[in-house]
C-alpha cells in the first residue's frame, strides 16, 4: 500500500527567454506514468473544497498552473498538506491516497495529469471504506 511519503513534489524543467517561459512535462520521463487523461479545475469559489476521494489504481500529478491551492493527503493513518504555488512544480499522488483540495486563490487553475481514463469503479468516495482498505482494518 502507498503511504504519505510516496507523495512527492516534482520540479519540472523551465525554459526561459525574452518571449516568456515554457515548462514541458513528458509521460514516463518527467512523471512516472503514461498520461491517459488531462483535466483542470478553475473558477473555484473562495472557501470551496474539492475532491475528497481516493483511487484504487489511478495515479495523478497535480499542478497549480495559475494561482495556488492546498492539497490534503491521507494514507489512512498519516496526513500531510502540500501547498502548490508554482506552475513548474507538480505533486505526484500514487493510488490509495485520499486527497482533497482547498485554499484556491482567485484565478487559480489546477491541472491534473492522470494515469488512466475515467472509471467510477476505481474510486473510494467514502473515507471509512478507503481507510479500511488502506489499513487492512487496523
Amino acid at each position: 500500500m502507498a503511504n504519505i511519503s510516496d507523495c512527492i513534489l516534482l520540479d519540472f524543467r523551465q525554459i526561459h527567454d525574452d518571449r516568456g517561459s515554457l515548462t514541458p512535462v513528458e509521460s514516463g520521463k518527467d512523471i512516472p506514468f503514461a498520461i491517459r487523461r488531462v483535466f483542470y479545475l478553475y473558477d473555484v469559489p473562495a472557501g470551496v473544497e474539492r475532491e475528497g476521494h481516493a483511487y484504487k489504481s489511478l495515479q495523478q500529478v497535480l499542478i497549480a498552473i495559475a494561482g495556488e491551492c492546498v492539497v490534503h493527503l491521507d494514507d489512512g493513518v498519516n496526513q500531510r498538506e502540500v501547498a502548490l504555488r508554482h506552475s513548474h512544480v507538480g505533486l505526484y499522488i500514487p493510488s490509495m491516497i485520499w486527497r482533497r483540495i482547498d485554499g484556491f486563490a482567485s484565478g487559480s487553475m489546477c491541472l491534473t495529469l492522470a494515469s488512466d481514463y475515467y472509471d467510477e469503479g476505481d474510486y473510494y468516495r467514502q473515507y471509512d471504506a478507503f481507510q479500511q482498505a488502506a489499513t487492512g482494518g487496523l
